[in-house]
Protein backbone atom coordinates (compact mmCIF):
# COMPACT_ATOMS: atom_id res chain seq x y z
CA UNK A 1 0.00 0.00 0.00
CA UNK A 2 1.34 3.61 -0.92
CA UNK A 3 2.43 6.15 1.74
CA UNK A 4 -0.45 8.27 0.58
CA UNK A 5 -2.99 5.42 0.81
CA UNK A 6 -1.64 4.47 4.13
CA UNK A 7 -1.96 7.62 5.40
CA UNK A 8 -5.73 8.10 3.96
CA UNK A 9 -6.50 4.94 5.60
CA UNK A 10 -5.59 6.15 9.00
CA UNK A 11 -7.03 9.64 8.44
CA UNK A 12 -10.43 7.99 7.98
CA UNK A 13 -10.30 5.83 10.66
CA UNK A 14 -8.77 8.56 13.30
CA UNK A 15 -11.73 10.74 12.36
CA UNK A 16 -14.66 7.83 12.24
CA UNK A 17 -12.97 7.08 16.32
CA UNK A 18 -12.59 10.47 17.33
CA UNK A 19 -16.44 11.48 16.46
CA UNK A 20 -17.74 8.54 17.79
CA UNK A 21 -15.51 9.14 21.51
CA UNK A 22 -16.39 13.26 21.39
CA UNK A 23 -20.00 12.54 21.47
CA UNK A 24 -19.96 10.30 24.79
CA UNK A 25 -17.12 12.29 26.21
CA UNK A 26 -19.11 15.19 26.19
CA UNK A 27 -21.83 13.19 27.13
CA UNK A 28 -20.32 12.56 30.00
CA UNK A 29 -18.49 15.20 31.23
CA UNK A 30 -22.11 16.27 31.28
CA UNK A 31 -23.18 13.39 33.43
CA UNK A 32 -19.97 14.02 35.87
CA UNK A 33 -20.77 17.49 36.99
CA UNK A 34 -24.14 16.62 37.26
CA UNK A 35 -24.09 14.01 39.78
CA UNK A 36 -20.50 13.86 41.33
CA UNK A 37 -18.52 17.22 43.12
CA UNK A 38 -16.90 19.28 41.45
CA UNK A 39 -13.63 19.07 43.65
CA UNK A 40 -13.57 15.35 41.99
CA UNK A 41 -12.86 16.53 38.32
CA UNK A 42 -9.98 18.52 39.63
CA UNK A 43 -8.67 15.22 41.17
CA UNK A 44 -9.18 13.44 37.89
CA UNK A 45 -7.70 16.04 35.80
CA UNK A 46 -4.76 16.43 38.35
CA UNK A 47 -3.92 12.21 38.75
CA UNK A 48 -3.96 12.15 34.89
CA UNK A 49 -1.21 14.83 34.47
CA UNK A 50 0.69 13.50 37.39
CA UNK A 51 1.06 9.88 35.28
CA UNK A 52 1.87 11.96 32.48
CA UNK A 53 4.67 13.12 34.55
CA UNK A 54 5.44 9.57 35.31
CA UNK A 55 5.14 8.71 31.97
CA UNK A 56 8.49 10.22 31.58
CA UNK A 57 10.09 7.13 32.88
CA UNK A 58 9.65 5.89 28.76
CA UNK A 59 12.31 8.71 28.06
CA UNK A 60 12.04 8.47 24.80
CA UNK A 61 13.44 4.67 23.64
CA UNK A 62 9.39 4.00 21.58
CA UNK A 63 10.25 7.01 19.63
CA UNK A 64 13.68 6.03 18.82
CA UNK A 65 12.90 2.43 18.53
CA UNK A 66 10.03 3.55 16.35
CA UNK A 67 12.52 5.29 14.00
CA UNK A 68 14.83 2.63 14.24
CA UNK A 69 11.81 0.56 12.49
CA UNK A 70 11.04 2.88 9.64
CA UNK A 71 13.68 1.07 7.76
CA UNK A 72 13.61 -2.85 8.24
CA UNK A 73 10.12 -2.52 7.44
CA UNK A 74 10.22 -0.65 4.52
CA UNK A 75 13.14 -3.33 3.39
CA UNK A 76 11.04 -6.57 4.54
CA UNK A 77 13.71 -7.45 6.85
CA UNK A 78 11.71 -9.57 9.21
CA UNK A 79 14.85 -10.94 11.70
CA UNK A 80 15.91 -7.46 12.08
CA UNK A 81 12.26 -6.38 13.11
CA UNK A 82 12.18 -9.47 15.28
CA UNK A 83 15.51 -8.34 17.23
CA UNK A 84 14.83 -4.74 17.11
CA UNK A 85 10.99 -5.50 19.15
CA UNK A 86 13.27 -7.96 21.45
CA UNK A 87 15.02 -4.68 22.49
CA UNK A 88 12.03 -2.89 22.70
CA UNK A 89 9.87 -5.30 24.97
CA UNK A 90 12.85 -6.11 27.66
CA UNK A 91 13.15 -1.99 27.63
CA UNK A 92 9.79 -1.64 27.85
CA UNK A 93 9.09 -4.47 31.43
CA UNK A 94 11.46 -2.30 32.84
CA UNK A 95 10.13 1.10 31.94
CA UNK A 96 6.63 -0.58 33.75
CA UNK A 97 8.83 -1.82 36.86
CA UNK A 98 10.22 1.78 37.28
CA UNK A 99 7.18 3.55 37.04
CA UNK A 100 5.23 1.74 39.41
CA UNK A 101 8.31 2.34 41.79
CA UNK A 102 8.41 6.36 41.27
CA UNK A 103 4.04 5.62 41.44
CA UNK A 104 4.62 4.57 44.80
CA UNK A 105 7.63 6.67 46.45
CA UNK A 106 5.41 9.69 45.03
CA UNK A 107 2.23 8.84 47.31
CA UNK A 108 3.40 10.48 50.60
CA UNK A 109 3.04 13.65 49.00
CA UNK A 110 -0.32 13.62 47.54
CA UNK A 111 -1.72 15.74 49.64
CA UNK A 112 0.52 18.71 48.38
CA UNK A 113 -0.85 18.72 45.37
CA UNK A 114 -4.17 19.05 46.11
CA UNK A 115 -5.26 21.74 47.49
CA UNK A 116 -9.03 22.37 49.44
CA UNK A 117 -10.02 18.69 48.96
CA UNK A 118 -13.05 19.38 50.42
CA UNK A 119 -14.95 16.77 51.35
CA UNK A 120 -12.32 13.82 49.88
CA UNK A 121 -10.72 11.77 52.54
CA UNK A 122 -6.72 11.02 52.56
CA UNK A 123 -7.74 7.50 51.99
CA UNK A 124 -9.61 7.73 49.36
CA UNK A 125 -7.57 10.43 47.67
CA UNK A 126 -4.30 7.60 47.60
CA UNK A 127 -7.37 4.62 46.65
CA UNK A 128 -7.93 6.89 43.43
CA UNK A 129 -4.21 7.27 42.61
CA UNK A 130 -3.59 3.83 43.04
CA UNK A 131 -6.32 3.32 40.38
CA UNK A 132 -4.87 6.13 37.69
CA UNK A 133 -1.22 3.82 39.04
CA UNK A 134 -2.16 0.13 37.93
CA UNK A 135 -3.73 1.75 34.20
CA UNK A 136 -0.35 3.39 33.82
CA UNK A 137 1.88 0.55 34.58
CA UNK A 138 -0.10 -1.98 33.08
CA UNK A 139 -0.04 -0.42 29.53
CA UNK A 140 3.28 -0.75 28.87
CA UNK A 141 3.25 -4.34 28.59
CA UNK A 142 1.21 -4.20 25.40
CA UNK A 143 2.33 -0.82 24.06
CA UNK A 144 5.44 -2.00 22.36
CA UNK A 145 3.81 -4.41 20.15
CA UNK A 146 1.87 -1.29 18.23
CA UNK A 147 5.05 0.02 17.32
CA UNK A 148 5.62 -2.28 14.42
CA UNK A 149 1.77 -1.54 13.17
CA UNK A 150 2.93 1.89 13.37
CA UNK A 151 5.78 1.47 11.72
CA UNK A 152 4.35 -0.82 9.12
CA UNK A 153 2.01 2.51 8.40
CA UNK A 154 -1.31 0.41 10.08
CA UNK A 155 -2.29 3.30 12.59
CA UNK A 156 -5.90 2.61 12.08
CA UNK A 157 -5.42 -0.58 14.11
CA UNK A 158 -3.98 1.28 17.27
CA UNK A 159 -6.90 3.74 16.39
CA UNK A 160 -10.11 1.13 16.18
CA UNK A 161 -8.92 -0.40 19.11
CA UNK A 162 -8.72 2.65 21.15
CA UNK A 163 -12.24 3.90 19.76
CA UNK A 164 -13.69 0.77 21.02
CA UNK A 165 -12.53 0.49 24.15
CA UNK A 166 -13.23 4.03 24.89
CA UNK A 167 -17.17 3.98 23.71
CA UNK A 168 -17.71 0.88 25.55
CA UNK A 169 -16.21 1.76 29.19
CA UNK A 170 -17.76 5.46 28.11
CA UNK A 171 -20.95 4.18 27.51
CA UNK A 172 -20.53 1.86 31.31
CA UNK A 173 -19.24 4.87 33.39
CA UNK A 174 -22.52 7.09 32.20
CA UNK A 175 -24.37 3.97 33.82
CA UNK A 176 -22.51 3.64 36.99
CA UNK A 177 -22.22 7.72 37.38
CA UNK A 178 -26.48 7.74 37.10
CA UNK A 179 -26.86 5.14 39.52
CA UNK A 180 -24.00 4.66 41.55
CA UNK A 181 -23.04 8.53 42.19
CA UNK A 182 -19.73 6.95 42.70
CA UNK A 183 -16.50 8.15 42.07
CA UNK A 184 -14.66 4.70 43.29
CA UNK A 185 -17.05 2.80 40.97
CA UNK A 186 -16.25 5.33 38.18
CA UNK A 187 -12.42 4.64 37.93
CA UNK A 188 -12.96 1.05 38.73
CA UNK A 189 -15.01 0.86 35.74
CA UNK A 190 -12.06 2.26 33.45
CA UNK A 191 -9.77 0.05 34.97
CA UNK A 192 -11.18 -3.52 34.51
CA UNK A 193 -11.98 -2.28 30.75
CA UNK A 194 -8.50 -1.05 30.31
CA UNK A 195 -7.26 -4.39 31.45
CA UNK A 196 -9.36 -6.70 28.92
CA UNK A 197 -8.41 -4.77 25.90
CA UNK A 198 -4.81 -4.99 26.70
CA UNK A 199 -5.14 -8.69 27.31
CA UNK A 200 -6.94 -9.08 23.88
CA UNK A 201 -4.33 -6.81 21.88
CA UNK A 202 -1.72 -8.44 23.42
CA UNK A 203 -3.07 -11.95 21.71
CA UNK A 204 -4.29 -10.27 18.30
CA UNK A 205 -1.25 -8.52 17.54
CA UNK A 206 0.38 -12.34 18.75
CA UNK A 207 -1.33 -13.39 16.11
CA UNK A 208 -0.87 -10.81 13.76
CA UNK A 209 2.99 -11.01 13.91
CA UNK A 210 3.57 -15.13 15.07
CA UNK A 211 7.31 -14.85 14.02
CA UNK A 212 7.39 -12.07 16.58
CA UNK A 213 7.17 -15.24 18.95
CA UNK A 214 10.05 -16.86 17.82
CA UNK A 215 13.11 -17.71 19.76
CA UNK A 216 15.42 -17.80 17.41
CA UNK A 217 16.36 -13.84 17.49
CA UNK A 218 19.67 -12.62 16.68
CA UNK A 219 20.84 -9.56 18.78
CA UNK A 220 21.37 -6.48 17.24
CA UNK A 221 24.85 -5.54 16.07
CA UNK A 222 26.95 -2.82 18.20
CA UNK A 223 26.58 -0.47 15.61
CA UNK A 224 22.37 -1.00 15.56
CA UNK A 225 22.48 -0.93 19.27
CA UNK A 226 24.66 2.51 19.77
CA UNK A 227 22.74 4.21 17.57
CA UNK A 228 18.99 3.59 19.15
CA UNK A 229 20.96 4.28 22.63
CA UNK A 230 22.51 7.46 21.29
CA UNK A 231 19.13 8.96 19.78
CA UNK A 232 17.40 7.47 23.56
CA UNK A 233 19.79 9.61 25.39
CA UNK A 234 18.80 12.98 23.01
CA UNK A 235 15.44 11.82 23.81
CA UNK A 236 15.89 11.96 27.46
CA UNK A 237 16.47 15.65 27.60
CA UNK A 238 13.52 15.81 25.18
CA UNK A 239 10.89 13.82 27.38
CA UNK A 240 12.42 15.73 30.55
CA UNK A 241 12.10 19.31 29.34
CA UNK A 242 8.25 18.56 27.53
CA UNK A 243 7.33 17.11 30.90
CA UNK A 244 8.31 20.15 32.79
CA UNK A 245 6.72 22.73 30.34
CA UNK A 246 3.58 20.35 28.55
CA UNK A 247 2.39 18.46 32.01
CA UNK A 248 2.86 20.87 34.94
CA UNK A 249 0.17 23.27 34.59
CA UNK A 250 -2.25 21.39 36.26
CA UNK A 251 -0.05 20.84 39.13
CA UNK A 252 0.45 24.26 39.33
CA UNK A 253 -3.30 25.41 39.63
CA UNK A 254 -4.07 22.59 41.82
CA UNK A 255 -1.17 23.29 44.35
CA UNK A 256 -1.00 27.16 44.44
CA UNK A 257 -4.69 28.10 43.37
CA UNK A 258 -7.34 25.60 44.51
CA UNK A 259 -7.61 21.72 43.06
CA UNK A 260 -11.54 22.70 41.93
CA UNK A 261 -9.83 24.98 39.18
CA UNK A 262 -7.72 22.15 37.77
CA UNK A 263 -11.61 20.81 36.83
CA UNK A 264 -12.98 23.93 35.38
CA UNK A 265 -9.79 24.47 33.31
CA UNK A 266 -10.25 20.67 32.20
CA UNK A 267 -13.38 21.52 30.49
CA UNK A 268 -11.76 24.34 28.36
CA UNK A 269 -9.02 21.47 27.34
CA UNK A 270 -11.43 18.76 26.87
CA UNK A 271 -12.97 20.91 24.09
CA UNK A 272 -9.39 21.89 22.76
CA UNK A 273 -8.21 18.38 22.42
CA UNK A 274 -11.35 17.38 20.99
CA UNK A 275 -10.97 19.57 18.22
CA UNK A 276 -7.40 19.25 18.28
CA UNK A 277 -7.71 15.19 18.02
CA UNK A 278 -9.35 15.56 14.64
CA UNK A 279 -6.48 18.17 13.40
CA UNK A 280 -3.53 15.88 15.05
CA UNK A 281 -5.25 12.71 13.04
CA UNK A 282 -4.08 14.32 9.75
CA UNK A 283 -0.60 14.66 11.05
CA UNK A 284 -0.34 12.11 13.31
CA UNK A 285 -1.19 9.79 10.61
CA UNK A 286 1.41 10.82 8.31
CA UNK A 287 4.42 10.25 10.96
CA UNK A 288 4.98 6.83 9.37
CA UNK A 289 4.63 7.66 6.13
CA UNK A 290 7.07 10.59 6.46
CA UNK A 291 9.52 7.88 8.23
CA UNK A 292 8.86 5.87 4.81
CA UNK A 293 9.49 9.28 2.59
CA UNK A 294 12.81 9.81 4.31
CA UNK A 295 13.94 6.44 3.70
CA UNK A 296 13.47 6.16 0.44
CA UNK A 297 12.70 9.71 -1.35
CA UNK A 298 15.33 12.38 -2.38
CA UNK A 299 16.08 15.49 0.24
CA UNK A 300 13.89 17.86 -2.27
CA UNK A 301 11.24 15.47 -2.16
CA UNK A 302 11.21 15.31 1.33
CA UNK A 303 11.36 19.40 0.96
CA UNK A 304 8.63 19.68 -1.16
CA UNK A 305 6.35 17.46 0.91
CA UNK A 306 7.38 19.54 4.09
CA UNK A 307 5.95 22.70 2.57
CA UNK A 308 2.75 21.14 1.78
CA UNK A 309 2.66 19.82 5.44
CA UNK A 310 3.51 23.37 6.92
CA UNK A 311 0.69 24.99 4.43
CA UNK A 312 -1.97 22.55 5.64
CA UNK A 313 -1.22 22.90 8.88
CA UNK A 314 -1.17 26.83 9.12
CA UNK A 315 -4.38 26.76 7.40
CA UNK A 316 -6.36 23.87 9.69
CA UNK A 317 -4.51 24.90 13.27
CA UNK A 318 -5.33 28.68 12.18
CA UNK A 319 -8.99 28.37 11.15
CA UNK A 320 -9.29 26.03 14.75
CA UNK A 321 -8.04 28.68 16.76
CA UNK A 322 -10.05 31.40 15.01
CA UNK A 323 -12.83 29.24 15.75
CA UNK A 324 -11.86 28.69 19.08
CA UNK A 325 -10.99 32.33 20.42
CA UNK A 326 -14.59 33.37 19.63
CA UNK A 327 -16.72 30.50 20.07
CA UNK A 328 -15.31 28.66 22.83
CA UNK A 329 -16.81 30.27 25.67
CA UNK A 330 -20.03 30.28 24.10
CA UNK A 331 -19.75 26.74 23.81
CA UNK A 332 -18.74 26.43 27.57
CA UNK A 333 -21.76 28.58 28.77
CA UNK A 334 -24.08 26.21 26.43
CA UNK A 335 -22.81 23.20 27.54
CA UNK A 336 -22.33 23.34 31.37
CA UNK A 337 -23.36 27.09 32.70
CA UNK A 338 -21.84 30.28 33.13
CA UNK A 339 -20.12 29.06 36.46
CA UNK A 340 -17.68 27.04 34.46
CA UNK A 341 -16.07 29.83 32.72
CA UNK A 342 -12.66 31.02 32.67
CA UNK A 343 -11.44 34.48 32.43
CA UNK A 344 -10.57 35.68 29.28
CA UNK A 345 -7.16 36.67 29.54
CA UNK A 346 -6.82 33.07 30.34
CA UNK A 347 -8.40 31.50 27.07
CA UNK A 348 -6.69 33.90 24.97
CA UNK A 349 -3.15 32.81 26.25
CA UNK A 350 -4.01 29.35 25.89
CA UNK A 351 -5.72 29.03 22.42
CA UNK A 352 -2.41 31.45 21.97
CA UNK A 353 0.19 28.39 23.14
CA UNK A 354 -2.72 26.35 21.07
CA UNK A 355 -1.79 27.87 17.47
CA UNK A 356 2.11 28.04 18.45
CA UNK A 357 1.42 24.04 19.44
CA UNK A 358 0.49 23.59 15.90
CA UNK A 359 3.14 24.95 14.39
CA UNK A 360 5.62 23.10 16.76
CA UNK A 361 3.96 19.74 16.09
CA UNK A 362 4.56 19.88 12.15
CA UNK A 363 8.60 20.78 13.17
CA UNK A 364 8.32 17.93 15.71
CA UNK A 365 7.02 14.86 13.93
CA UNK A 366 9.00 16.15 11.13
CA UNK A 367 11.87 15.33 12.87
CA UNK A 368 10.80 12.57 14.93
CA UNK A 369 10.04 10.56 11.48
CA UNK A 370 13.76 12.01 10.23
CA UNK A 371 15.26 10.87 14.05
CA UNK A 372 17.06 14.02 14.46
CA UNK A 373 16.69 14.34 18.08
CA UNK A 374 20.70 15.38 19.08
CA UNK A 375 21.05 18.86 17.91
CA UNK A 376 18.42 20.38 20.46
CA UNK A 377 18.53 18.38 23.17
CA UNK A 378 19.16 20.57 25.32
CA UNK A 379 16.82 22.71 24.20
CA UNK A 380 13.64 21.42 25.77
CA UNK A 381 15.16 21.16 29.19
CA UNK A 382 15.65 25.19 28.90
CA UNK A 383 11.87 25.26 28.07
CA UNK A 384 11.11 23.27 30.67
CA UNK A 385 12.87 25.53 33.10
CA UNK A 386 12.05 28.80 31.73
CA UNK A 387 8.01 27.38 32.09
CA UNK A 388 8.27 26.44 35.18
CA UNK A 389 10.19 29.46 36.67
CA UNK A 390 7.71 32.27 34.62
CA UNK A 391 4.08 30.10 35.43
CA UNK A 392 4.94 29.65 39.14
CA UNK A 393 6.15 33.17 39.63
CA UNK A 394 3.10 34.73 37.65
CA UNK A 395 0.80 32.41 39.02
CA UNK A 396 1.66 34.43 42.63
CA UNK A 397 0.98 37.59 41.57
CA UNK A 398 -2.53 39.57 40.42
CA UNK A 399 -2.39 37.58 36.83
CA UNK A 400 -2.99 34.13 38.65
CA UNK A 401 -3.92 31.49 36.38
CA UNK A 402 -3.45 33.86 33.22
CA UNK A 403 0.11 33.68 34.39
CA UNK A 404 0.58 30.28 34.01
CA UNK A 405 -0.05 30.51 30.55
CA UNK A 406 1.88 33.07 29.98
CA UNK A 407 4.85 30.98 31.15
CA UNK A 408 3.65 28.52 28.76
CA UNK A 409 3.49 30.76 25.55
CA UNK A 410 7.00 32.20 26.16
CA UNK A 411 8.61 28.65 26.58
CA UNK A 412 7.07 27.03 23.42
CA UNK A 413 7.99 29.91 20.81
CA UNK A 414 11.70 29.18 21.80
CA UNK A 415 11.12 25.99 20.07
CA UNK A 416 9.22 27.91 17.31
CA UNK A 417 12.27 29.83 16.69
CA UNK A 418 15.13 26.96 17.08
CA UNK A 419 13.88 23.99 15.58
CA UNK A 420 12.79 25.40 12.00
CA UNK A 421 16.67 25.76 11.62
CA UNK A 422 17.78 22.71 12.90
CA UNK A 423 15.64 21.00 10.90
CA UNK A 424 16.45 22.92 7.36
CA UNK A 425 19.36 22.76 8.37
CA UNK A 426 20.35 18.66 9.22
CA UNK A 427 17.41 17.63 6.87
CA UNK A 428 17.46 19.83 3.84
CA UNK A 429 20.78 21.72 3.54
CA UNK A 430 18.93 24.97 3.25
CA UNK A 431 18.31 27.79 5.60
CA UNK A 432 14.75 28.72 7.34
CA UNK A 433 14.33 32.03 6.13
CA UNK A 434 11.72 30.90 4.29
CA UNK A 435 9.79 29.56 6.66
CA UNK A 436 10.31 32.01 9.05
CA UNK A 437 8.85 34.34 6.17
CA UNK A 438 5.85 31.69 5.68
CA UNK A 439 5.33 32.26 9.47
CA UNK A 440 4.43 35.99 9.63
CA UNK A 441 2.33 35.41 6.35
CA UNK A 442 0.32 32.88 7.98
CA UNK A 443 -0.12 34.72 10.86
CA UNK A 444 -0.72 37.94 9.78
CA UNK A 445 -4.17 36.36 7.57
CA UNK A 446 -4.83 34.77 10.77
CA UNK A 447 -4.98 38.11 12.55
CA UNK A 448 -6.82 39.67 10.28
CA UNK A 449 -9.71 37.10 9.31
CA UNK A 450 -9.97 37.10 13.58
CA UNK A 451 -10.69 40.68 13.60
CA UNK A 452 -13.32 40.75 11.02
CA UNK A 453 -14.96 37.58 12.73
CA UNK A 454 -14.51 39.30 16.36
CA UNK A 455 -16.15 42.32 15.20
CA UNK A 456 -19.15 40.38 13.63
CA UNK A 457 -19.94 37.97 16.62
CA UNK A 458 -19.90 40.96 18.87
CA UNK A 459 -23.56 41.32 17.38
CA UNK A 460 -24.83 37.46 16.34
CA UNK A 461 -23.65 36.36 19.67
CA UNK A 462 -24.95 39.23 22.26
CA UNK A 463 -28.25 36.91 22.18
CA UNK A 464 -26.64 33.48 22.95
CA UNK A 465 -28.10 30.25 21.89
CA UNK A 466 -27.75 27.61 19.74
CA UNK A 467 -28.98 28.51 16.46
CA UNK A 468 -26.73 31.90 17.03
CA UNK A 469 -23.74 29.71 18.10
CA UNK A 470 -24.12 27.67 14.92
CA UNK A 471 -24.85 30.98 12.75
CA UNK A 472 -21.60 32.64 13.96
CA UNK A 473 -19.41 29.06 13.50
CA UNK A 474 -21.01 28.98 9.83
CA UNK A 475 -19.87 32.86 9.12
CA UNK A 476 -16.28 31.93 10.59
CA UNK A 477 -16.30 28.34 8.75
CA UNK A 478 -16.96 30.73 5.17
CA UNK A 479 -14.67 34.12 6.18
CA UNK A 480 -12.02 32.28 6.86
CA UNK A 481 -11.56 29.50 4.02
CA UNK A 482 -12.63 31.97 1.92
CA UNK A 483 -9.82 34.56 2.75
CA UNK A 484 -7.18 32.06 2.65
CA UNK A 485 -8.51 30.54 -0.68
CA UNK A 486 -7.87 34.06 -1.89
CA UNK A 487 -4.59 34.38 -0.56
CA UNK A 488 -3.21 30.84 -1.01
CA UNK A 489 -5.62 29.16 -3.57
CA UNK A 490 -2.46 29.48 -6.44
CA UNK A 491 0.18 28.43 -3.93
CA UNK A 492 1.83 25.16 -5.35
CA UNK A 493 1.11 23.75 -1.72
CA UNK A 494 -2.67 24.22 -2.30
CA UNK A 495 -2.52 22.72 -5.78
CA UNK A 496 -1.26 19.27 -4.51
CA UNK A 497 -3.35 19.11 -1.54
CA UNK A 498 -6.54 20.10 -4.05
CA UNK A 499 -5.44 17.74 -6.74
CA UNK A 500 -5.11 14.92 -4.86
CA UNK A 501 -8.52 15.38 -2.52
CA UNK A 502 -10.15 15.68 -6.59
CA UNK A 503 -8.09 12.79 -6.89
CA UNK A 504 -10.05 10.77 -3.95
CA UNK A 505 -13.58 12.15 -5.38
CA UNK A 506 -12.84 11.38 -8.97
Amino acid sequence: MGRVKSATRNIKFGYIGQIATALVSFILRKLFILYLDETLLGVNSLYGNVLSILNMAELGIGTALNFSLYGPVARGEKEKIKSYMQLYRKAYYIIAMVVAAIGLMLTPFLELLVKNPGNITTTELYTYYFIFLFNTVSSYFVAYKYSLVNAEQKNYIQTNVITITKIITVSIQMLVIVITKNFFFFLITDAVIQLIQKIFVSRFLDNMYPYLREKNVQKLSKDESDAVWTKTKALVFHKVGDVARLQTDALIISSLIEVAMAGVVDNYNMVISTVSNFVNIIFNSVISSFGNLIATESKEKQFDMFRVYRFFASWIYGFSCVGFMILLTPLVRIWLGDSWILAPAAVYCILTDYYFKGDRIVLSNYKTAAGVFEPDKYLALIQGAVNLVLSIWLVQTPLGITGVYIGTIVSGLIANVTKPVIIYRTCFDRSAKSYFVDTCKYLASLIFVLAVCRLISTRILATLNIGTFLLMAIIITVIFNGVYLLLYGRTKEFKYLFGKVKEKLL
